[in-house]
């Protein structure tokens, strides 16, 4: 695979999400399932693996610290506060948006004994807490990066303006957000922001959730908890509707000679050198598609077919419901549906 620039590191073009083997998507996979992929990572020379705090409520950090223990020379390792599990007085526990300096700083110790580390590589504000200024709370994780228990920082969901403001404060390795044919929002401002102060772009979900598989045909069976039933573009008229863009999709993976989900891998890569693919996966035979994705050259013509046929508004639906809009800086469309 080829190296791209993340901070102080060098990893390789596509990495490892850890959120699935536990969070979001239903029902957790066995933990021998997550290891193998993990291992088989591993061993096609993935160097970033990422998690959070909030991730099974810590289960993720919990589920890969072992196994890439022995390699924390050789890897990359990214984790994010801001945005954890909190207990209820009712025993729940509940996701609970919090940038508060003393949380900021808890989140760390905490995931930090998880994955059984001295140190995180790439620390990032996994949502930025609209009560609190993004300086405070970058300031704090500058403080915990003095300490040594980080060595670089990221952001998450945040558009060029808070970039800008969270760079200034202290210099921002990475900014991780949704990137992919079917939500372009980078595109309206953070992805030039980051490629004009040398800030790595770590693009999640470049598989639009599993709809780049060409193989998630229906959503009316979703498992209980998968969070994909409360996004309105896996809404079923407009799944159906966002279904028929594969067909020409599919036309010019022909073309390229490569699978639909090679296809979407290449296309976020080749959105600039500082862009890095980050899906998750919890299939050995997944991961190797996406890793092939790294090594697919598209040409001009390609792009501008794939660019064509994914026109943000011929979306249908938003990416987030408007709870979700209301959680996340990045800039909008016109077209999406706002918050209040």
């Amino acid at each position: 695979m080829e190296n791209r620039k993340i901070g102080p590191f060098s990893v390789a073009n596509v990495a490892l999400g850890c959120m699935n083997f536990c969070h979001a998507y239903g029902n957790p996979v066995s933990t021998e399932q997550s290891h193998a992929v993990l291992h088989a990572a591993l061993d096609a020379g993935v160097t970033l693996f990422d998690t959070a705090a909030l991730y099974g409520f810590g289960a993720s950090e919990s589920l890969i610290g072992p196994v890439l223990k022995p390699h924390r020379n050789h890897i990359t390792l990214a984790s994010k506060c801001g945005m954890a599990g909190v207990r209820g007085e009712d025993g729940v526990m509940r996701r609970v948006i919090d940038g508060r300096p003393k949380t900021l700083r808890q989140n760390c110790e905490d995931s930090l004994k998880r994955l059984g580390t001295d140190v995180i590589d790439l620390y990032y504000l996994h949502r930025w807490d609209k009560n609190v200024p993004i300086e405070e709370s970058v300031g704090e994780m500058a403080r915990l990066k003095e300490e040594g228990k980080v060595r670089a920082l990221g952001l998450s969901e945040v558009g060029a303006d808070a970039l800008r403001r969270a760079h200034k404060e202290h210099p921002i390795a990475a900014l991780q957000s949704e990137y992919s044919l079917w939500s372009r929002n980078a595109e309206l401002g953070a992805l030039a922001a980051c490629k004009e102060l040398g800030i790595a772009y770590v693009a999640f979900s470049p598989m639009g959730r599993a709809f780049f598989s060409g193989k998630l045909q229906q959503v009316d069976n979703l498992v209980k908890g998968d969070i994909r039933a409360t996004m309105p573009r896996f809404a079923g008229e407009a799944y159906a509707q966002n279904l028929r863009l594969l067909a020409p999709m599919q036309a010019v993976a022909e073309k390229a000679g490569c699978t639909l989900a090679e296809l979407a891998i290449a296309w976020v890569l080749h959105q600039g050198e500082h862009v890095i693919a980050l899906p998750g996966t919890t299939s050995v035979e997944h991961l190797h598609e996406d890793i092939r994705g790294g090594r697919v050259h598209l040409g001009a013509e390609l792009l501008a077919e794939l660019d064509d046929i994914f026109k943000p508004e011929a979306i249908a639906g938003d990416r987030y419901a408007l709870q979700g809009q209301g959680e996340v800086d990045t800039e909008k469309y016109a077209f999406e549906k706002r918050p209040g």
